[in-house]
């Protein structure tokens, strides 16, 4: 009996099929000391602010037992927004996969993508896998990795966008300390870094605010940070989503869950 294909099993299933484009095709089973990429089964995956969709044949990032990235649409969609913002001279904290480099890299109006990695082995993964090379036109000659620490490094030249993505999970500690560490040495034009929506939604609902404009307007201006926010879509419906789908347990308190019923907050 043949195996059914994407398509056949996201029909079974009631969900569409998640299109990461050509990119997706790229990633190879690569190896570099405790790091390995694998190319996994189709997977039904949540994304980070949208519902269940099939993935076809997911590249996966681990080191050990820990998977730090993978092609899925949450990886996706908690990073697209940053990428769309993306122009002129760009700094990606971590390297991971690379996918977010290469997207970055690929829009026009990017003249240079720098990847801040501080584990050789990574780097080394990145040699064999030669993704960026690989990229369509001359994208790829816009990326340079550079081997040093995110808490140290400092550009040569001017930063229009910081990109910090160098944390494990989705949600830990307080990352904003961590972000303005960067920022302190970059002093980029305009930050997007991971999951940042998480973040918002956490410190709006320490300050008991509504994840509405103002509140998520406010909560940013407390950041201190050129936080990226986009225009022509509704921000504070993508940070309610998001840490509906996320958040659990994670919040400051257990009671600031109640951010997610406004009706709970004012």
């Amino acid at each position: 009996m043949s195996q059914a294909g994407p398509p056949d099993l996201a029909a079974a299933l009631g969900i569409e099929v998640f299109d990461f484009g050509p990119l997706a095709g790229l990633y190879r089973p690569v190896e570099a000391g405790e790091w390995k990429l694998a190319i996994g089964a189709n997977i039904p995956s949540r994304g980070y602010w949208s519902g269940l969709t099939l993935v076809r044949k997911v590249p996966v990032l681990t080191r050990g037992s820990e998977t730090w990235m993978s092609l899925t649409p949450v990886e996706y969609e908690s990073q697209i927004l940053g990428v769309e913002a993306a122009q002129g001279h760009v700094v990606i904290m971590g390297l991971g996969m690379g996918w977010v480099a290469a997207e970055t890299a690929l829009r026009e109006g990017v003249s240079l993508v720098t990847i801040v990695e501080r584990d050789p082995q990574v780097i080394a993964l990145h040699r064999e896998l030669d993704l960026f090379a690989r990229l369509p036109g001359d994208a790829g000659e816009k990326v340079r990795i550079v081997e040093g620490d995110a808490f140290a490094w400092r550009p040569d030249h001017s930063v229009d966008l910081l990109m910090p993505d160098i944390w494990l999970n989705l949600v830990e500690g307080d990352r904003v300390p961590d972000v303005r560490r960067m920022q302190d040495n970059v002093g980029a034009r305009a930050i997007y870094f991971w999951c940042q929506e998480l973040e918002i939604a956490r410190h709006a609902a320490a300050a008991r605010r509504r994840l509405d404009a103002g509140g998520v307007n406010d909560t940013v201006r407390d950041f201190a940070l050129p936080l990226v926010i986009p225009e022509g879509i509704d921000y504070p419906a993508i940070v309610h989503s998001a840490a509906r789908q996320w958040m659990r347990d994670r919040w400051f308190a257990p009671e600031h869950a109640a951010i997610l019923d406004a009706a709970n907050l004012g």
